[in-house]
Order: structure tokens, then C-alpha cells, then sequence
């Protein structure tokens, strides 16, 4: 039985897909679905169960036996939220109290981390999980630090040889995309905020760069579509023996404008973009550029090429976005 918080989530519910596809028949969310269309992202799984947050404890001391692994993926994932408390409970005490179940029980636990945590990219996006370099890195914003305060946490634990669960993975994400992500509101990806305008032939309209390095839609992200992220975890969890960081990416920085003029090739349509103000809020804490170190990843084993901007845009638009049942 493999556990997956954040069950129902854009990533989440990719993994249960794609463990599904591999035939895992005992797959349980963890997810609270509210009233939105949330629970679409799940209704084609055939899940063994799906409980809220608060019976899953319940259901882990029921099924202790059964429970192979969790798949920590539940987070708040906002990157503008400032209730740091809501932040601190669920971000870092429920995802400490899991690593606590995981180290007691001898349960395999992989978690997602974030590129978030590297901040404005100083110190480089490397996934190395020494105290040194962890306990430099200065995120922009309280989910970033949350995320780091795990990492920071669960380096010390292995740095004092304290117990540890049989396995543990903290995967980096950055910035991903794909099917199942219309839940998020203004935190999903560019794709799919700018398609319905590229869908109506209008103008792409991105945020002008206010850092003299990069030009207006020059602004760099590592753009990964959300399947890699799936094969990434169906290898920790065949290769039992692996525990640290890794980052989890494309491996290349991809400017905006590629992704617009990528969208828009893959609509049949002629690339148009404007450029409006960001927001003040944002400009402090805005990331110009991020890109996923891989050799970490790569050296423990994981060969499969991630796929290429242009590719994963295509799959996204033509097989999800444009078709009137958009989801996995």
C-alpha cells in the first residue's frame, strides 16, 4: 500500500496516475477536495481509499502493516501566502510528524522539497544536503523557508547518526506543468494561465523585467513537465536503497517568451506577446533565473532524458488543454 498526500493536488494525483499505469492496486490520497472541481483530478483512479488529513493518522495505525511507503506530496504551496503559522502546521509539523511515522515504522518516505528554497539563486541550485551549504541558503518567501527548514532538519538528524526512516528522498522541484493543475488558481502554471488567450488568438501578456540583466519575457525558468516529476518518483521507489536531496527539473533555463511563443506554435497560432508592470508586491522576491543542477541525479542512477520545452508545451496544449476533458 503506497500513501500519497496531497492525494488529489496537481502532482499528486500524477503520481497516483502513473503508479496506477504501473499496477499498483492499493493507492490511498490524502487530500481535502472542497467544493471546487478538485475531485476530477482523481475520479478516473481506482483507489483503495481517499480520507482528509485528519483521519489519516486513524488510518495509518489500521493499516500500519499494510503501508509500504508514503509520498509526502500534501503541502501548502502558495508562494504568496503570509499566515506563517498555517504555513509552520502544515508545511513543517505534519511533514516532520510523517517523518516520525516513517523513521518509527520503517516506512520508505519521499517528500517534495523545492527550488523555492534556493532563494534568489546566490548560492547556485545545487542539491547538496550538507548543513554548510543548506544553512546558507536565505528562500524569498515563508513556503520557501519552510521547505528548507526541512531540509535543514532532516540533515541534521543523519549528521547526528539519529534513527532514520529505511528510505528518504527530498525531491526539489521546479517549476513544473501539465494536466490537473486548474485547482491552483493564480499559483498555476504560465501554460495555463496564458492558453485561453492563446486559444482566442490574442496576446500573451507576461511581466516586464525590472533587473537589467534580462530583457522584458527574458526572465529564466527550469520548466519540467509534470510526467518526469512521475518518473522520477517510480525510480526512488524501485531503487529502495537511495535516500538524499535532488533536484528534480528540465536541467536548462528557458526564458518566458520561449514558453508563450511555444504555446502558441503548439495552438496553431502566431506568436504575439505583450509586456505589462508586475505587480510591487512581487518584485522584491521575484526569481530571474533557475536551473536544475541534475548531476546529483543522474550519478544515482536516473537516465531517462527529461523532455524538451517545446515537447512537453505540445503534449500539454493538444492533449489536455484543448480538448474538453482536460484532465488525466
Amino acid at each position: 500500500m503506497i500513501i500519497v498526500t496531497g492525494g488529489a493536488g496537481f502532482i499528486g494525483s500524477n503520481i497516483l496516475a502513473g503508479l496506477e499505469n504501473l499496477g499498483h492496486k492499493e493507492l490511498v490520497a490524502i487530500d481535502r477536495l472542497g467544493c471546487d472541481e478538485k475531485w476530477k483530478n482523481i475520479a478516473k483512479r481506482s483507489l483503495f481509499d481517499i480520507l482528509p488529513p485528519e483521519r489519516m493518522w486513524e488510518f495509518l495505525e489500521r493499516w500500519d502493516d499494510s503501508v509500504s511507503a508514503v509520498i509526502h506530496m500534501g503541502a501548502i504551496s502558495t508562494t504568496t501566502e503570509r499566515d506563517v503559522d498555517k504555513i509552520v502546521e502544515s508545511n513543517i509539523r505534519l511533514t516532520w510528524d510523517l517523518w516520525e511515522y516513517c523513521r518509527d515504522h520503517r516506512k520508505r518516505f519521499i517528500f517534495a522539497s523545492s527550488a523555492a528554497t534556493y532563494g534568489g539563486g546566490e548560492h547556485g541550485f545545487l542539491d547538496r544536503d550538507d548543513a554548510a551549504y543548506l544553512n546558507a541558503l536565505r528562500p524569498l518567501n515563508p513556503y520557501g523557508w519552510s521547505k528548507a527548514f526541512i531540509d535543514r532538519k532532516i540533515a541534521s538528524q543523519r549528521d547526528s547518526s539519529a534513527p532514520m526512516p529505511p528510505q528518504y528522498v527530498g525531491l526539489k522541484f521546479f517549476n513544473v506543468y501539465g494536466p490537473n493543475e486548474y485547482h491552483k488558481g493564480e499559483q498555476k502554471s504560465v501554460i495555463a494561465h496564458i492558453y485561453p488567450d492563446v486559444a482566442r488568438g490574442e496576446a500573451v501578456r507576461l511581466f516586464k523585467s525590472y533587473n537589467r540583466d534580462y530583457p522584458d519575457g527574458g526572465q529564466e525558468r527550469d520548466f519540467v513537465w509534470v510526467a518526469d516529476i512521475v518518473e522520477v518518483v517510480r525510480f526512488f521507489l524501485e531503487n529502495p536503497g537511495i535516500c538524499g536531496l535532488f533536484n528534480v527539473g528540465s536541467g536548462r533555463a528557458r526564458t518566458f517568451r520561449d514558453l508563450a511563443a511555444a504555446c502558441q506554435k503548439a495552438a496553431g497560432q502566431e506568436e504575439r506577446i505583450e509586456y505589462i508592470e508586475m505587480p510591487e508586491s512581487l518584485r522584491p522576491q521575484y526569481q530571474y533565473h533557475t536551473r536544475a543542477d541534475l548531476t546529483k541525479l543522474r550519478a544515482a542512477g536516473y537516465t531517462a532524458p527529461m523532455t524538451p520545452l517545446e515537447d512537453g508545451v505540445r503534449k500539454y496544449v493538444r492533449g489536455f488543454l484543448a480538448r474538453e476533458d482536460c484532465y488525466l
